[in-house]
């Protein structure tokens, strides 16, 4: 059975203060490889989700002569090579740095950047901030500083259609739309930026956006090192410490950059009032949902889910044969675990949608794979209890997402579900969604909401929250 829903923010209980970092950050990445229980990880980062062809043809290569023959896609649009064998990382450093996605090995870890994926690509497409996260990949690049953020620390670039602005980013620029923009061309409004939990805000010009969330994180490593938390993200500085807009907005100042602050109205972005003479958008396509998405001039793109976000390299090679032969020559994965293919013909659009989904691939919005996801569980990980994505797979088979196939046990409709094999809950989705923890006594399930962490386990204390 689902367990109730929390209680509402006014009765919640406060969040324990954070404790301090006593050690380094241990965060895997391309170079650093982690020890698994099923071999080498390597979680190679990809700003904004963007490959070209040539570099997710590497990817496979890599996953096809180093690994187990598959790719995992993270919440983060990343990466991830699984089944590695001692002694390969050269090899898959060479194989990386040849297909450029390796431009600085000093800052291969700290290149988080999450950015809205069908920006550009819908119908009623905002501004384009995938320019702004190229832009900001640089300029961390370019900093020797910046190799002080953890791995953990995250941008987050959302379009205006609010998909990704909620996804926990430390610092997050949300893009508003100038006067006469209609939204096929480069970005010509401003970005409302905030840090962390913040409600407020501060905005900003457009081509500014950039070096203003980099001169945020610059404000966020003089506070963690004056706070003496060692702490690796935004919430995790001590209240003494904390980092709020009005803090940043110094930082910018100093930076030569200009900023007006905006005082929260609303839970959402959406809520913040409209710069002057901005233009309001129609709706926008759902970003999370596989299928055709119809985008200006008569392109197509296609968007697919991997079931629980792992793939084949056979269907890897797929994806990436339809976007070199009848796309853009780019895929862009998702924080929903997939993948989208830009810039299709019309006429092609549904017959390499259905060549998809015979390879296996989630194409329908109704699929129940939709929303699903689990951790790596056993045996890729010693800490799981057990294998999730199998009994995972058994519910779904079941006709039902949860571990509980009774009606009274269904979860909400359009609720994320999230299968985890212990406390860590690796992965899990942001906002409200269905906790399926492994406990010693078998599954429990519980509901979520935006602002708890999930409970633990019996006889089990609560752990850190999943970076």
């Amino acid at each position: 059975m689902l367990a109730a829903m929390p209680p509402s923010p006014s009765t919640r209980p406060q969040a324990a203060a954070p404790l301090p970092r006593d050690r380094g950050d241990a965060c895997p990445g391309a170079l650093r490889l982690h020890p698994a229980a099923d071999g080498g990880l390597a979680r190679v980062r990809l700003p904004a989700g963007d490959l070209t062809a040539h570099q997710a043809a590497a990817l496979a290569d890599a996953a096809e002569l180093l690994g187990d023959g598959h790719l995992s896609l993270t919440s983060r649009s990343n990466a991830e090579l699984r089944g590695l064998a001692e002694g390969c990382g050269a090899r898959l450093a060479g194989l990386l740095r040849d297909a450029g996605l390796l431009p600085s090995a000093a800052h291969e870890r700290i290149r988080n950047i999450l950015a809205s994926p069908l920006a550009g690509l819908d119908r009623h497409t905002p501004s384009d901030v995938r320019r702004w996260a190229r832009e900001l990949d640089a300029l961390l690049c370019a900093g020797e500083w910046a190799t002080a953020l953890s791995g953990r620390f995250l941008f987050v670039l959302d379009d205006g259609r609010g998909d990704v602005a909620a996804l926990g980013g430390d610092v997050t620029l949300l893009a508003e739309a100038g006067p006469g923009d209609d939204g096929t061309g480069p970005a010509g409004g401003g970005a409302l930026l905030r840090v962390g939990d913040d409600p407020a805000a501060l905005r900003i010009a457009g081509p500014d956006a950039p070096r203003a969330a980099l001169a945020a994180a610059g404000a966020f490593l003089a506070a963690a090192g004056a706070s003496g938390s060692g702490a690796w993200r935004v919430r995790e500085l001590p209240a003494a410490h904390a980092l709020r807009a009005r803090d940043i907005a110094e930082a910018l100042r100093s930076a030569g950059l200009e900023a007006a602050y905006v005082a929260a109205h609303g839970p959402a972005y959406g809520a913040e009032p409209p710069a002057p003479g901005a233009r309001t958008r129609p709706p926008y396509a759902d970003s999370s949902a596989p299928g055709i998405v119809e985008g200006p001039g008569g392109t197509r793109s296609l968007s697919v889910l991997a079931p629980l976000g792992r793939l084949t390299v056979a269907q890897w090679r797929l994806l990436t044969a339809i976007a070199a032969e009848d796309g853009a020559g780019a895929l862009r994965l998702t924080p929903w675990r997939g993948i989208v293919l830009p810039g299709l013909p019309a006429a092609a659009a549904p017959d390499r949608l259905a060549r998809l989904a015979a390879a296996g691939l989630v194409t329908d919005p109704a699929s129940p794979w939709h929303r699903l996801g689990a951790c790596t569980g056993r045996p890729g990980c010693a800490k799981s209890r057990t294998d999730v994505r199998a009994d995972a797979t058994a519910a779904v088979a079941a006709g039902t997402t949860v571990p509980d196939a009774a009606p009274a046990g269904r979860p909400p409709a359009g609720l994320p579900v999230y299968w985890s094999g212990c406390e860590r809950r690796c992965g899990h989705p942001h906002g409200a969604w269905v906790d399926v923890l492994a406990t010693a006594e078998g599954y429990r399930t519980a509901l979520v909401g935006p602002d708890t962490e999930p409970p633990a386990a019996p006889g089990t204390t609560a752990p850190p929250p999943a970076p």
